[in-house]
């Protein structure tokens, strides 16, 4: 859930004093529950007391799969019994169900924003008519496993204010497991600082008592690092802020996830928050990059996508059953970082038939070739090793290289491991493009294609063609075939690419297509992501950023806004920039992590800026802004916060071609980290 304004800061003077009171609130209430209970719900004596482990639970023993409303919905009036009832049909009817995927839950709004007389949680009558059990009961009748939501807190994170199961952890569970919950996701908001290991504990003793078996999601935000204490409290836990549906967003959460992989196993999973895959923010590219390196991070999959909604693309992606695979198999390892210089990533998850998935990530904007090795991923020696692309689905053999140009955003997913018979499968063929050249209209780009034979036998009446858009020539430098190929061996091409006067700026794809015939027989081709930007030289002089066009863009929270803040939402929906109390009327409006570049062209010398935290995020959210001249941070602020002015920064970027202004979370997660770049300037 979205840290909204009604949180309870854990932290701080504020945080140690609601703490004290709260304790003393327990304690004179007695709310303060031992870990198991009485048939009533209320609990007996401490003594009982008995922790069990998540695995002779039988819970979790892979990462939880399934669906939750919330990224789709929200609190809307379509979030009621018919959607999930729909929901649960869908599963069964569009292979889902068989994919693995079996929870569907509840998110908040679920409930009246009263208890009863009695104390006891009541259904909103509106969205659930006929209460909690029948939808638990329909969702069982498909073979499927339900689950619900509240929060460690007197109300759960919705602004209205829903009630929280804090001082009614039995009450509550015990309502749970009569209506037949099998999940629940137990959030942090209005938590009267109340230490987060009591809180959690208090909710498994009371899951325990009963006698029901209920997977226990922390959703506490990371803040107390889990991680460390939580494996026999829950059977996953949140390790950063909510996901939003953003380019920005998803990247920022992935990559304070990754370092957590020595934490994660069997019954005890990190969560890096649920799925946006179609919801609509991000590319179908970029999607496929969400569920792979979920399912490399062994990430629980609860679709956060409408799929009464749901295009034929994003259940093509999220019933990737080779990819699902990943995310659970029974080793139950995360995937570690192996490498990631350049925004090339490789990522590499041990399996449980002593193979590797291996994970070629490309964070920037531009196609990138990634390469390892199999020694490198942890591959015993070999003669050759068979090689599986999970999307293509395609096999091939490889004499130890793991190599492709991945698109910008993009992800290519493998399974490797050595075999035996690796002469009966296709040598691997790799297709590259040096760089992604930038050119502006009129002008000529400069590509250079490579095909190689990763294989040891050959591949035969080899050929590479490069087409550009109506009205865009490519002509080859130097020879586009051979006859033959060996194993090991390179057909290198340049080529003449024209950008037509009068080309609007922008990024144009290219189609690098190389075609071949294999040692079985079988023609075949591979293709290769090549783009070029167009671009504009910025004018002579002093220009403002935000009258300029950007080459891109990428937000944690909402679009990057020009000449207002970042309201995290829609285009146009944050404020005037005021920092500190100081207005400004023009500049750049974002939130971390953030990534805007500029075209400069080698003709500009400076850029400048007033920046910090807009005042619009209260006392919250800690950034840090750098600029960048192509792979050189030529300034950086460190870390500001809501209680400082703007600062200055400004930097010499003479000969940059290209400019990134970038917005850091300044080293402790998102948190409305809205940030300004005021009056920014670029001199050329």
């Amino acid at each position: 859930m979205r840290h909204l304004p009604v949180r309870t800061p854990p932290g701080g003077v504020a945080g140690r004093v609601v703490g004290a009171l709260a304790a003393a609130l327990l304690a004179t209430t007695g709310l303060a529950a031992p870990a198991a209970a009485h048939s009533d719900g209320t609990p007996p004596s401490p003594a009982t007391a008995a922790p069990a482990d998540p695995l002779a639970e039988g819970l979790a023993p892979t990462p939880p799969m399934g669906f939750n409303n919330w990224n789709s919905t929200h609190c809307r009036a379509d979030f009621n019994e018919a959607m999930i009832k729909g929901i649960a049909d869908i599963f069964v009817e569009k292979g889902l169900k068989e994919a693995g995927y079996e929870y569907v839950n509840l998110d908040d709004c679920w409930a009246k924003p009263q208890r009863d007389a009695d104390g006891k949680l009541v259904p909103d009558p509106v969205r659930f008519p006929n209460g909690i059990k029948a939808v638990a009961d329909y969702v069982h009748s498909k073979g499927l496993k339900f689950g619900i939501y509240t929060s460690a807190g007197t109300k759960t994170c919705n602004p209205a204010g829903f009630p929280g199961g804090l001082g009614h952890e039995y009450s509550d569970a015990k309502q749970f497991a009569d209506w037949g919950v099998d999940y629940l996701k137990y959030d942090n908001c209005n938590n009267l600082g109340v230490d987060a290991k009591l809180r959690y504990k208090t909710m498994r003793d009371a899951l325990r008592a009963t006698g029901r078996p209920i997977v226990h999601s922390i959703c506490e935000w990371g803040e107390n690092r889990p991680w460390e204490w939580a494996a026999d409290v829950g059977h996953l836990w949140r390790t950063t802020g909510d996901i939003s549906d953003s380019w920005g967003s998803m990247l920022s959460i992935m990559k304070q996830n990754l370092p957590l992989a020595p934490y994660a196993g069997p019954g005890h999973w990190n969560d890096p928050d649920m799925l946006e895959v179609g919801n609509g923010g991000m590319t179908d590219t970029e999607y496929r990059t969400h569920f792979s390196m979920w399912s490399v991070m062994a990430a629980p999959l609860l679709i956060g996508s409408d799929l009464r909604k749901a295009t034929p693309e994003t259940f093509e992606i999220l019933g990737n059953r080779e990819v699902i695979a990943v995310d659970q198999d029974r080793l139950g390892k995360q995937g570690a970082v192996l490498s990631s210089e350049g925004g090339r990533w490789v990522v590499t998850k041990e399996m449980a038939d002593g193979g590797r998935t291996v994970a070629l990530f490309n964070e920037s904007g531009s196609p990138q070739r990634i390469a390892t090795t199999a020694e490198a991923v942890g591959l015993p020696d070999a003669p050759g090793y068979r090689m599986r692309d999970l999307w293509q689905h395609r096999s091939s053999h490889t004499t130890g290289t793991i190599s492709a140009t991945v698109p910008a955003h993009g992800t290519v997913l493998l399974r490797v491991a050595p075999d035996e018979k690796w002469a009966g499968l296709p040598p691997a063929v790799e297709l590259t493009a040096d760089g992604s050249p930038t050119a502006e209209e009129g002008r000529t780009a400069g590509i250079v294609s490579t095909v190689a034979d990763l294989g040891r036998t050959p591949v035969r009446d080899v050929s590479v063609s490069l087409a550009g858009p109506a009205g865009w020539t490519a002509v080859p430098a130097s020879r586009p075939s051979v006859p033959v190929l060996q194993g090991g061996a390179r057909l290198r091409t340049e080529w003449k690419v024209s950008v037509p006067d009068g080309t609007d700026p922008g990024t144009y794809d290219l189609a690098l297509t190389a075609k071949y015939r294999t040692p079985q027989g079988d023609r075949t081709a591979v293709t290769a992501p090549v783009g070029v930007r167009v671009v504009v030289a910025p004018p002579a002089g002093v220009s403002q950023l935000s009258d300029l066009g950007w080459m891109s863009a990428a937000n944690g929270w909402g679009p990057v806004e020009k000449d207002r803040s970042n309201g995290e939402s829609g285009a146009g929906d944050g404020r005037p920039i005021t920092i500190g109390g100081q207005a400004f009327a023009k500049g750049l409006g974002v939130h971390a992590a953030s990534t805007v570049e500029y075209y400069a062209g080698g003709k500009c010398s400076g850029v400048t800026a007033r920046v910090g935290l807009d005042d619009e995020a209260g006392l919250r959210g800690t950034v840090a802004f750098e600029i960048w001249a192509d792979g050189r941070k030529a300034a950086s602020t460190g870390t500001l916060t809501n209680v400082m002015p703007s600062q200055p920064i400004s930097a010499d970027v003479s000969g940059a071609q290209v400019v990134r202004l970038v917005v850091t979370d300044g080293g402790d997660g998102i948190d409305y980290d809205h940030a300004d770049w005021a009056d920014a300037k670029l001199s050329c």
